[in-house]
This record gives C-alpha cells, structure tokens and sequence, in this order.
C-alpha cells in the first residue's frame, strides 16, 4: 500500500499552477485556492477542469451557486496565496483587489490569466470530485508572470533570456 507522506512527496515534485476559484453570493465572498485546474479540457464546448477535496467546506456553496471566476495567479497574488487558501474564511480577501460581474463570479484583478465558469458535470474520483467547467469568457495579460505550486512551495516562474 503506498503512503500518503510517499505519493505527496512526488506529487510536490510536478510544478502545477495555481488558481483561485471564487464567487460573491448574497455579499459573501467565498473562494478556494487550487493546484489541481486543468486548462484546455476541450475547445468546442470550451472545457477546464478542477479536482476539489470532499473535505472543502467552501465548493459546496460554490458548486451550488454554479456561476463562477477563476483566476490564474501570478507574481501580484503571490503574497496573497496563503491567505487566500486559509481556513480564517472571513478574512480571505481582506486587501485583495477584485471585480465581481453581475452574476457573482469574482476574479482578482491584476492577474495573467482569469475566466468566469459554470460547473458543466462532475463525477466522484476518490477523496476528490473532479469537476468540468465550461468557459464563458476570459482574458488575459501575456506578459504576466504566473505563480506554481512546486515542492509545496509558491514560486514565481522566471522568464527565459532568449540569449542565453
């Protein structure tokens, strides 16, 4: 039987990006940090996807507002990673720019990358859900710098010098 200190001492290995999940329901912001967005899923209908603990006491109230952001973190949410993904859930977005649309999808503004989503389908996949979500829009800013999860760390990624 494999441990779980073994299999999340190699996954910590795999550098994955970060993203915050989020929308404001009722004048509440609730949100959840995640390493396990999947970009890319499908283009036609556009497709990402999201694996989230059954032990979140935050993506029931998400999943069933249905309607939400994602944002990509990047060099400017850094310092907002951990806070953002405390249990201190009344606190979690206090100093934190955001834009909310009219539907309660939040985004962190000054991000590369944000979307806003609906939760398309699910399915059980062990002690996680794995969730589809599909794309309604999106931007983003090219030259931003990005943030990953690696080696249970946040790292900035650094930009390659194209003469070296």
């Amino acid at each position: 039987m494999l441990s779980d200190i073994a299999l999340r001492d190699a996954f910590s290995l795999f550098p994955q990006g970060m993203v915050l999940v989020a929308a404001e329901i009722g004048g509440v912001r609730h949100g959840l940090i995640a390493s396990t967005f999947t970009v890319g899923v499908s283009l036609d209908p556009p497709l990402v996807s999201l694996a989230v603990q059954h032990s979140s006491k935050t993506w029931p109230t998400l999943y069933e507002h249905g309607h939400l952001g994602a944002t990509v973190l990047g060099r400017n949410q850094a310092p907002f990673a951990r806070q953002l993904a405390s249990t201190e859930r009344e606190r979690r977005f206090d100093g934190i720019d955001v834009t909310v649309d009219p539907h309660g999808a939040l985004t962190l503004q000054h991000a590369p990358a944000w979307m806003t989503v609906q939760v398309y389908d699910h399915m059980r996949a062990g002690d996680h859900d794995l969730v589809l979500l599909e794309v309604l829009s999106v931007g983003s800013v090219p030259e931003a710098e990005a943030v990953v999860f690696h080696g249970s760390r946040f790292k900035a990624l650094v930009r390659e010098d194209p003469g070296s």
